[in-house]
């Protein structure tokens, strides 16, 4: 089967395919609003019979939550399993959008077409980018080059909480040689990237606690042992003059960068400044030594989200405050444990305690980092098509985020994921005006159609 004719159909068919992803996009599937179940159920729904429209055997499962779309094409050559999520966040403040975030339209911009609308970014139009690749080859060669098992979920910007369950209970149908996922960006805009990291992720909220009321400060300023000054010297003890993280055992699990990945970051010629100049910032202030794109890819980071005590709002109250609080979380890379960074984090806090001051914990998440084998024949391939395709050399990149799922497939279905996006820097997604660009909504589905050439063996 020739690829020519299934990019020269792509090309010639692409306004029908942005029609398509703006039906999908006019859904208003926010899966953390149960006012939007319905929404859900519609897209899923909607899924399922587009992918039927070109040979798919689609279903919508239940799952114990949202619906999960599942569906299986093609036969002979590798197996792979596409992943997508058709669920959005919300769109408030909706008073900051130039238009109305479920009426999507494609908009010209000063830096060419956009598909503007919640969910165009992260992620109904991205994904829908590898189907519309599978409707090219069907349309020219009538069957799809290889075995594809579609997985579409309807919850993953609200946690995911019946993908595990849903991946346990259907492990044998769901097994392929390798996941494929669309839910990443282009390096600086330009360069087409395939993921070879991501990062875990901790969360945890502190409170500390010390008199049994918040206390006049003239009254017992001096001798009441004051718990915003406790918790701010905990936090700052966090990290020594370096930036390193002091937590015993905290590096326990963080390899060397690989000399590989240092050539090929290094050959990207990183802006930081101008990284950082963008908001408002000119230093690196991470660790001493790194070079910015492993500060951002490969070590692990402690950081302070948010802290509060006292009195906060307009004016001055002399108080002393009962309690302070704060979230803090940890960033994760290769075999550091969740649980024992936890361990870690907690043993610090009770250690520096003083006299009459007690502390509480509240755990957000423990997710360990993922690393994918890069030495994986596909990921050689789909570099080789990505740097045909926009025409500099693909690069691996790692991840500064988290994306579960990935963990989740090698965990549960023991499958190597490789993650491969579309997305600009200045997409906006989960904010007001949120829009993915056409030319590379175009691009991703050509690039996957090279992509399924080249793992498919089926090129010339």
């Amino acid at each position: 089967m020739s690829l020519d004719p299934v990019l020269t159909r792509l090309d010639e068919t692409l306004e029908a395919a942005l029609d398509r992803a703006l039906g999908l996009l006019a859904i208003p599937s926010v899966s953390t609003d149960p006012a939007h179940d319905a929404d859900c159920a519609r897209a899923a729904d909607w899924l399922v019979d587009d992918l039927r429209s070109i040979g798919f055997a689609a279903e919508a499962r239940p799952s114990g939550g949202k619906p999960i779309v599942v569906a299986h094409g093609g036969e002979g050559g590798p197996h792979l399993l596409y992943y997508g999520h058709y669920d959005v966040q919300p769109a408030d403040p909706l008073e900051l959008w130039t238009s109305p975030p479920f009426a999507p339209a494609i908009e010209e911009t000063p830096q060419g077409r956009v598909i503007r609308g919640r969910g165009a970014a992260d992620d109904k139009a991205k994904m829908m980018t590898f189907v519309e690749a599978c409707r090219a080859w069907v349309a020219v060669h009538g069957r799809l080059p290889c075995r594809i098992t579609i997985f579409f979920e309807g919850a993953e910007e609200s946690g995911s909480p019946s993908l595990i369950p849903f991946l346990d209970a259907n492990a044998e149908e769901l097994q392929a040689d390798i996941a494929l996922i669309c839910d990443t960006d282009l390096f600086e805009n330009r360069v087409p990237a395939i993921v070879a990291s991501l990062r875990g992720l901790v969360g945890e909220e502190v409170t500390i606690t010390g008199p049994s009321r918040d206390l006049h400060s003239g009254l017992y300023g001096g001798i009441a042992m004051n718990p915003a000054r406790v918790l701010v010297r905990i936090l700052a003890g966090l990290h020594d003059e370096d930036g390193r993280i002091t937590l015993p055992g905290f590096y326990d699990g963080v390899p060397p960068l690989d000399p590989e990945l240092r050539r090929q970051w290094q050959a990207l010629e990183f802006d930081a400044a101008g990284f950082l100049g963008d908001v408002g910032l000119s230093q690196p202030a991470g660790e001493r030594g790194r070079m910015p794109l492993e500060m951002m890819w490969s070590e692990p980071t402690c950081e302070i989200n948010g802290i509060w005590s006292g009195y906060t709002g307009a004016g001055f109250k002399t108080v002393l405050p009962a309690e302070a609080r704060a979230k803090v979380s940890f960033r994760l890379v290769a075999d550091q444990d969740p649980v024992a960074i936890r361990a870690a984090f907690r043993a610090h806090v009770e250690a520096a305690l003083p006299p009459d001051v007690t502390a509480g914990f509240t755990g957000h998440g423990a997710s360990r980092a993922s690393r994918m084998d890069i030495a994986h024949p596909a990921f050689g391939l789909a570099r080789e098509a990505l740097s045909e395709e926009w025409g500099v050399p693909a690069t691996f990149v790692g991840s500064g985020g988290s994306i579960p799922v990935a963990g989740h497939f090698r965990q549960r279905l023991g499958m190597e994921s490789m993650l491969i996006g579309w997305g600009r820097d200045d997409d906006g997604m989960h904010s007001p005006n949120e829009k993915f660009d056409v030319e590379n909504f175009h691009k991703g589905a050509r690039s996957w159609a090279r992509i399924l050439d080249r793992l498919s063996g089926a090129a010339g």
